[in-house]
Formats: structure tokens, sequence, C-alpha cells
């Protein structure tokens, strides 16, 4: 704790924000040690903190903080080197949480805090810092925004910090620290699923079989089937006998996968919610499982392993999640009552990353679970994807990028991730089509994502998608 603080110190908050040994939180009363230019080579929601919640960051501050004296001790190897004690608060925290320490920026820590705060790191050490914790490419990037954006060469920084050692991807094992939440609130293990389906039938039938095998039963299974074509009828007669849970079957003509996940989410009256896919699989335990979970680490939302046939896990530790799935989590009824699907983004993509970082806006952690298991198939037919329509087109000149994520890019990103996505997009998508002439391909692209922009304007003054 800066010593300035120490009146400011909230003291009473302690138990509650170190509510389980693998935390660590900071709060930026007036200093933080990265600035925002960060985004420039982070895409990810963590880097864009909120300052008036409890908001997931690796992004940590040397004014007010905390962290288990076991768990730091884990790091003393990796980085007993490093001098400067924000350099090494920030570098605790990024390797600490892909490895599953939960780092946060928490207010609560204090009891009086400010807007503005004032960056101590230089230049130099935010070059080093991409070099050690991101990948080598990005360190390209970083230097190529300086140069575009900032007006300033940094290459001898960039050249020297490519000698720093990496810890990118560094492992770390926190196994032996054990996860018992101190929170004290225990809610009835009720729960309801919320199931979206459209013209995948079968499939549909067999989750609720899985969900008749559940060793904890819904209470309620929340189904709204779509048909596009008015003339169509239901697929399904629900009989109450049949199932031992109770089924509210909403039929609409109504097509759209945030309408009808918003419309079941209204209807949701137990403790807990499963967001769930229509061709998802899983074992007799899940719903037991997944509620035993989020009380004992304490969380409001999980979401659960993902895997597709024939395929192997990516991530083996439990861990703060950067994206959300919205096919696959279990949540708080009762932290998720103002948070809808932005139905700006139906028919497209983006509204589940995008309700993830609505959760986390309003000061809800999501975490990925290892252990927690979904088999999604993925069936081809059905689904609630189709191609926007729009009349904004310029001749063949087509948006880039897609109107949808250009959409979610604003509401969500900050200015820097926003010319950072920019840079690696251009970059990326340079070999993938047919202009060579680097002066007239950033030309075109220029115009395209000009484009998407002025489609998303003219999308939100109509408010129609």
């Amino acid at each position: 704790m800066e010593e300035g603080q120490e009146s400011n110190f909230n003291k009473d908050s302690v138990i509650k924000i170190f509510h389980h040994d693998l935390i660590m939180a900071s709060f930026a009363v007036k200093t933080r040690f990265l600035d925002d230019r960060i985004g420039y080579v982070d895409e990810l929601p963590f880097v864009n903190v909120k300052r008036n919640v409890q908001y997931p960051t690796w992004l940590m501050s040397a004014d007010v903080g905390g962290i288990k004296g076991e768990v730091l001790v884990k790091f003393r190897s990796h980085l007993q080197h490093i001098t400067n004690f924000g350099y090494l608060l920030n570098a605790i925290a990024k390797i600490g949480q892909q490895n599953g320490l939960f780092c946060y920026s928490a207010p609560g820590l204090v009891h009086n805090f400010s807007e503005e705060i004032k960056y101590t790191a230089s230049n130099s050490q935010l070059f080093q810092f991409v070099a050690q914790f991101y990948k080598k490419p990005r360190l390209a990037v970083l230097g190529w925004c300086f140069k575009k954006y900032e007006n300033e060469n940094y290459i001898f920084s960039l050249v020297r910090s490519l000698l720093k050692k990496s810890f990118f991807q560094q492992k770390l094992d926190l196994s032996d620290i054990t996860i018992k939440s101190s929170k004290i609130e225990v809610l009835e293990d009720t729960i309801d699923i919320v199931i979206p389906t459209i013209g995948r039938p079968e499939h549909l039938l067999n989750v609720l079989e899985d969900l008749k095998q559940q060793t904890l039963l819904p209470k309620n299974v929340i189904i709204v089937e779509q048909k596009a074509d008015p003339k169509e009828r239901s697929d399904f007669s629900f009989k109450p006998g049949d199932w031992p849970f109770k089924i509210n079957h909403v039929f609409t003509h109504k097509t759209g996968a945030c309408k009808s996940r918003n419309l079941a989410l209204s209807m949701v009256i137990s403790n807990y919610v499963f967001l769930c896919d229509d061709d998802n699989r899983f074992k007799d335990n899940i719903i037991r499982d997944a509620i035993k979970e989020l009380n004992r680490i304490g969380a409001e939302v999980i979401n659960t392993t993902y895997i597709q046939k024939d395929e192997a896990p990516v991530y083996h530790k439990m861990k703060q999640w950067g994206a959300f799935g919205s096919g696959n989590a279990f949540l708080r009824a009762d932290k998720i009552r103002d948070i809808k699907f932005d139905e700006n983004f139906e028919f497209g993509y983006g509204e589940d990353i995008d309700f993830g970082c609505q959760l986390r806006n309003s000061g809800i952690d999501i975490i990925y679970h290892p252990t927690v298991e979904i088999l999604h198939l993925k069936t081809p037919m059905g689904g609630f994807r189709q191609q926007i329509k729009n009349d904004c087109k310029q001749g063949d000149l087509q948006p880039k990028p897609s109107p949808t994520f250009m959409s979610y890019l604003k509401k969500n990103y900050n200015d820097f991730q926003i010319l950072g996505y920019k840079t690696v997009l251009w970059l990326k998508f340079y070999n993938k089509q047919n202009v060579r002439n680097p002066f007239v391909y950033i030309s075109e692209m220029e115009k395209r994502w000009n484009l998407s922009e002025n489609i998303v304007t003219k999308i939100s003054s109509d408010n129609v998608l």
C-alpha cells in the first residue's frame, strides 16, 4: 500500500474481496503503471477497465492492493530480477491470470478515489512489457502504432526489448492452493434452462433427454421455438406427464437468437439459469456440478469446457475468461436481471461476447471451468446466422470488418484497442486478397473500414439491423 492511502484504505472490504486464496486485487486511486495504450496489442476486455465496479483485470496499481503470501512466493524464481515494483505487480498478475489467479481492480478497497489517474510506466517500459508478455509480432504492431498514431519512433526501445526474456504463456503451478470461497450466501439449488431452437427438433429432444437424466433436475425448461415461414407449425407437442420438469414452450415466427434468449430470460424464476444450445449433449451430473462449483469458487458465471466430437480441450486450468459463450453458461439469475442480449447483433456475430462485456461492466466476472464439460454437436442445419442485408454498399466494395463486429468494437473497445485491431486486421488480410500494391491495398482497406463505420452509424440512427 502506498503510504498516503492508509487512511483511505477500507479494511472492512478485505474479507469480501479476498474471499478465497487465489485472488490478487488492487486499485488505482491515483496511479497505475501501464496506460491504455496497452490496447494497441491487447484486444481482450481485461485492459478496458471500468473503475466503478470490481473488474477482472491483470492491470495492477501500487496504490493499494493485496495477494496471499503463499501465492506470491510461487513467482519468486521467475520474476526475482525485476526491480520496478509497478512492473513486478503487473508481471505477477499477467502470468498469474493465465494460470488460474483471479485478478481484479477493486474500488471497494478504498473509501474515495479520483477519476483522474497518472500512469507511471515509461514508453520504453511499455515496449519491454509487451516484449516479455506477448507474442513477438505484437511488439512490431506496437512500434507501428507508435509511429502512425503517436508520431513517435521507438526503434531503439523495440530492438532492445527483443533481448529481454520472454514470459509469454509462462506455466505456473497453483494447483496446491485450494479454492474455497468464504462467501456465506448459499442459494437453494433451483435452476431454469434457456434453449432457443430453430429447425433441429431431433437434437432438442436429445437435450431434453439429457436434462431428464440429471441428478439435480431443472425446475423449468424454457424453449423458444422459431419458424421463419409464417405458414409453418411447431415441431413439438409437450405433454406435462412426459417430463419431470415444467416445459415453458414459446412458439414464434419472429426469428433471432437475441430475441429468443431475452424472452426466455424474462421468464426465469429460479436462482440459477443454464444458457444451453439446442445441439448440446452432457452427462447426468452437469447441473449439480456446475452449481457446486459456482458456490465453491464464489462466482456468478461460469463457462464450461465446450468441445466437439473427437476434440480435446485446449485449456486445462480454471481461469478468468476473456470471452463468453451463450450456449454453455451457468449464471446466478439475480445478477443478470438487467442484462440483455443486444438485438443490434441479431443474425450476425458478437452478441455473446457483447453479453460477456455487459457482465464485466456490471461487476460480474466470467470463469472458464475445465472439468464441467459439454459436447457441442455443432449441427449444420438450423441455427440463427444469416446474411444481413443493408443498403449502404458502394458498388462491389464490401465493408471490413462486418458491420456487426464493427458495432461490437465501437461499443466495447477503447480507442487504442480499435486502432490495434485495425492494424492487425490489415496485416493478416493482406495475403488473403489479390491486391499486391501495398499503397492501393491500404487505400482500399481504408474505404472498406469507413464503409463499415458508415453502416453502423446508419443502423444506429435507424435503430434497425
